[in-house]
């Protein structure tokens, strides 16, 4: 039986010593639930246009005002945008299993944390959810309450913190808790960008994968997503997070500093974002002499959309169109013995005090 599937009601038994009108209740458990952004049931307009509503619609990822931002995302651009995130999305669809990469790899994320986890603690449940789309945080709260889970650590998937992921992940999740009679006990992961496992993880990986080419990149580009600039100034660490995470990595590497660059994808909008832009860096290197490259997104711990399509595919296309000769996607830990690994380690700190 699969963490989406229903799972029976949990076994409830009277506590001892309680009163006869004491109600039964589940044993005492302790979840765990992986967190990531999210992702559409499906690719045609209506499906993505349910999950871009919603994603475009919380106020940390698009902060403008309502009265500005509402009648520009309802009558412009779900009318249009979900035609193309459509198309984009089914270039890398898992057919399979009829589901994105995203849900495919962060549910294995979860069921190999749990058979980690739970050998030595049988009391732990592990599960996942989504930010926006399916399976939802609150149901996956609501369930893991009811199965008895008094404590619960919410595991943000995001290494570097970011007030449009960590946060709403998490603000999300504490909306579920105002709706509780019952509310369990709660920790929150902080971010892991300077942690030594995860820098020792993204290092081997690269090196990995570099061991495997047929040439050598003369770059390696580290691709985070970006966010408005003016965010750095409000208050979030987002992107002084982003340029630690990479001097880590380089030093872990033993590489000079010429030999990584790094940059931010996926900007939306007319504003300036943090630079440099990815798109504009990928036409731009060629022209420079540097033909031969290597990327990574370390801030994603799963692919997704963003690494799949916008860079494996649409990045590739752009540099070779540009005059680039080799180009090589180094992907996500994903669901790897090494990303397992870090994850077990930082959910145990995390549990400190509770197993």
């Amino acid at each position: 039986m699969t963490m989406e599937t229903a799972t029976p009601p949990p076994v409830r038994a009277r506590p001892a010593a309680a009163a006869e009108d004491h109600p039964p209740l589940p044993p005492e458990r302790i979840g765990v639930v992986l967190l990531n952004l999210g992702t559409p049931d499906a690719t045609d307009y209506w499906s993505m246009r349910r999950y871009l509503h919603e994603f475009l619609s919380d106020r940390r990822v698009i902060d403008y005002s309502p009265l500005f931002w509402q009648p520009l995302l309802q009558l412009v651009i779900l009318s249009r945008r979900p035609f193309t995130s459509g198309r984009a999305y089914r270039k890398i669809w898992n057919h399979e299993r009829d589901e994105s990469p995203l849900r495919t790899i962060t549910r294995s994320q979860a069921e190999k944390l749990a058979r980690r986890l739970r050998e030595e603690h049988p009391e732990i449940r592990v599960d996942w959810a989504m930010r926006y789309g399916n399976p939802s945080i609150p149901s996956v709260l609501e369930r893991l309450v009811a199965e008895g889970c008094r404590r619960l650590l919410l595991m943000a998937l995001y290494p570097q913190y970011a007030a449009p992921s960590t946060a709403t992940a998490y603000d999300k999740a504490f909306e579920a808790l105002q709706r509780m009679k019952w509310q369990p006990a709660l920790r929150t992961m902080p971010s892991y960008h300077d942690h030594p496992a995860y820098i020792a993880a993204i290092a081997d990986s690269i090196r990995e994968h570099l061991a495997g080419l047929d040439f050598e990149p003369q770059r390696l580009i580290m691709s985070f997503h970006g966010m408005p600039a003016r965010c750095r100034a409000e208050g979030d660490p987002y992107a002084c997070q982003c340029q630690k995470t990479a001097r880590l990595v380089r030093e872990a590497l033993g590489w000079p500093e010429e030999r990584l660059m790094v940059c931010f994808q996926s900007r939306f909008g007319s504003e300036q974002w943090l630079e440099p832009y990815l798109d504009e860096t990928l036409e731009r290197l060629p022209q420079e002499g540097i033909t031969r490259i290597a990327t990574i997104s370390p801030a994603f711990a799963a692919d997704c959309l963003e690494t799949l399509e916008e860079i494996a595919v649409e990045g590739r296309r752009s540099f070779l169109e540009a005059g680039g000769e080799q180009f090589t996607y180094i992907p996500c830990l994903n669901d790897s013995e090494r990303h397992l690994a870090l994850l077990e380690s930082l959910a145990r700190r995390e549990l400190a005090g509770w197993i």
